[in-house]
């Protein structure tokens, strides 16, 4: 991945990351964080127990983005209000990347020449920049925290991020 500066994430990798306590990395990674209206709304009415609930608020480094009515090539998509203010905003603010990792968003995305990373596309970087010593442990962990990993997907992941699996 080229140098990435700033980046729209989605609901889930930034739910994902927070409950697993990785969000931290994001702000160590990129020099500015968006999270779009849609996003924010869908991430914050998680419910008092829920983890990302009550840390994205308390967030300073993470950038509210306002409610934008999306572009009509990005609704004909069908997808979510959150994915859809992602493709929006990454677009317009020509963010170098969008975080996400539903499969039609990151269809859409290729389809509007929008730069793109998943969740554990984060956890990768973060290694190959020193950020962690390992990445086994951050994919175990996002497993933990909800996030469907096959082995066979961990390793091939081990494997970009320079680790061979134990």
């Amino acid at each position: 991945m080229t140098s990435t500066k700033r980046v729209v994430i989605n609901a889930s990798p930034l739910i994902t990351l927070c409950r697993s306590q990785l969000h931290v990395l994001l702000p160590q990674l990129f020099d500015a964080v968006y999270v779009p209206d849609a996003v924010w709304q869908e991430v914050v009415n998680g419910g008092k127990d829920d983890a990302a609930a009550r840390i994205v608020p308390t967030l300073d480094w993470l950038q509210r983005l306002p409610p934008v009515e999306v572009a009509l090539d990005i609704q004909r998509w069908n997808l979510g209000a959150g994915e859809s203010a992602v493709m929006h905003h990454a677009r317009e603010l020509t963010a170098d990347r969008a975080i996400l990792d539903d499969a039609a968003a990151r269809r859409c995305a290729r389809s509007i020449n929008v730069a793109m990373t998943g969740t554990c596309g984060v956890i990768v970087l973060a290694k190959r920049r020193g950020l962690l010593p390992k990445a086994e442990p951050a994919f175990r962990q996002l497993q933990a925290a909800g996030l469907w990993l096959s082995e066979e997907l961990i390793a091939s992941l081990l494997q970009e991020a320079g680790e061979a699996s134990s």
